[in-house]
């Protein structure tokens, strides 16, 4: 459903923005992208649509995306589970949101789509899906990101109840998928197992969907979402265990049978990230993960189905795109 504006893109050159680019070019929407001047161009070379140089940390290179924009889809954020200085983390999610709404809000917008995270949400030590019902405070999210991403959830609400900002909320949970450009932290995940260099795991458990059903999630609910609502946008829930061993199948590899306490984990987690500090490249095992991972982080899309039409199809199918994407890269033999 279009207004005839053009539509402005946030992180298109990131995973999930890519999706949303791609879904709303397909839909014959006039895309505009906002990048920065250094960033990859490989998820949007070829696409039809403007790019504009801006960065969300600097709000005066926002005004010119703006121009004959009507809505926003503000997908971009820093999405790290581990940085050398957590504090950049917290700090580029929270400037980003204040700046481009605030930005938005300026140009007089009709309607926006954030893209906010199940991470914002409580979870239950019992294993029970979580719906939109459980939102944490930032004291209890665990970890620089999941904090983060409290943080502007939780500032976007404010300007939505404060300042009128025209907002819907969407809480994607662990997307995957092809175009996993960087790749996310679940994306290294499957290119480890597929490549045979996982050979255990803890017990935990992920809500996994398509990457390309969370971007159809997010024009629904511009479409059809309740302004100051939000909407999570999941897939199925599934054991770890058995997301490893559905990689590995596919792969053509022998799935990981060592299930892995925590505790002997710990020192690892803290010696890769002293490593880290040194490199400057992500630990692929962190404190705040294994922290994490004493929860199954298992949700609902019920909302999401009732009021928006929300569907999405079994994240096997997810698996299976994520590794021909991977395989086409060379990332995975």
């Amino acid at each position: 459903m279009s207004s005839g504006g053009k539509v402005l893109v946030t992180g298109a050159t990131g995973f999930v923005g890519a999706a949303v680019a791609r879904a709303l070019i397909a839909r014959g929407e006039d895309v505009v992208l906002l990048a920065r001047k250094n960033s990859p161009r490989g998820n949007v070379e070829g696409l039809d649509a403007q790019v504009v140089i801006g960065d969300l940390r600097d709000a005066s290179s926002l005004s010119p995306a703006f121009a004959g924009v009507d809505r926003l889809y503000h997908v971009a954020a820093d999405y790290r589970l581990w940085a050398p200085d957590p504090n950049e983390i917290i700090e580029a999610n929270r400037t980003g949101v204040a700046n481009i709404m605030g930005a938005a809000l300026r140009a007089g917008v009709s309607r926006i789509v954030y893209t906010s995270s199940v991470a914002t949400l409580k979870l239950n030590e019992e294993g029970f899906p979580v719906d939109e019902t459980s939102p944490a405070t930032p004291e209890q999210a665990i970890g620089a990101y999941k904090k983060s991403k409290t943080i502007a959830e939780r500032l976007v609400e404010k300007m939505i109840s404060e300042q009128g900002l025209p907002a819907v909320i969407v809480n994607p949970s662990t997307p995957i998928g092809p175009r996993d450009i960087k790749p996310t932290p679940t994306g290294r995940v499957i290119v480890e197992a597929a490549n045979g260099k996982m050979p255990g795991y803890v017990d935990t458990g992920l809500n996994l969907v398509h990457v390309e059903d969370v971007a159809a999630g997010h024009l629904a609910a511009m479409d059809r979402g309740r302004i100051g609502e939000r909407y999570i946008l999941g897939g199925q829930d599934a054991p770890f265990g058995k997301f490893l061993a559905e990689i590995c199948e596919m792969a053509g590899r022998r799935p990981p049978m060592l299930k892995i306490p925590r505790a002997p984990l710990f020192p690892f987690a803290r010696a890769a990230e002293f490593l880290a500090g040194f490199t400057g490249k992500e630990p692929f095992a962190t404190v705040d993960a294994l922290r994490m991972s004493k929860y199954r982080m298992y949700f609902s899309s019920a909302k999401a189905e009732a009021e928006l039409g929300y569907t999405a199809r079994p994240y096997a199918d997810a698996i299976a795109d994520a590794l021909a994407w991977f395989r086409e890269r060379g990332m995975v033999k």
